[in-house]
């Protein structure tokens, strides 16, 4: 599942990247900011692995969760939740499987539903 994530938190980045080539059309200019945060992308990620969750959190901010269970009682192992807060996942739906690769996401978190 290890590969999984690294080509979620790949796709996370991407999404920021094009959300940022967009931005910067609109403007006609090239941001500082923009530049220097997908540069610094990576070191600004981080990934917690618990006893039934992944945690993946950005700049301090938790983006989402991903079930790292086989036993879960309402979703499969690889699903995406998105955070109710800091250390909990919303268990309402899942968001897609990374394990399938059938996912929806965005820069700022799961798809909503």
């Amino acid at each position: 599942m290890q590969k999984q994530i690294e080509q979620l938190l790949d796709a996370i980045k991407q999404d920021y990247v094009d959300w940022t080539d967009r931005a910067e059309k609109t403007r006609g200019e090239s941001s500082k900011y923009f530049q220097e945060t997908i540069a610094n992308w990576d070191d600004n990620v981080e990934v917690k692995e618990g006893k039934k969750y992944v945690k993946i959190i950005r700049d301090g901010s938790v983006w989402g969760f991903v079930v790292n269970v086989d036993n879960d009682a309402k979703f499969r192992k690889g699903d995406i939740l998105m955070a109710a807060g800091y250390n909990a996942p919303a268990r309402n739906k899942s968001r897609g499987n990374i394990l399938d690769g059938n996912y929806r996401i965005q820069w700022t978190g799961p798809a909503y539903l």
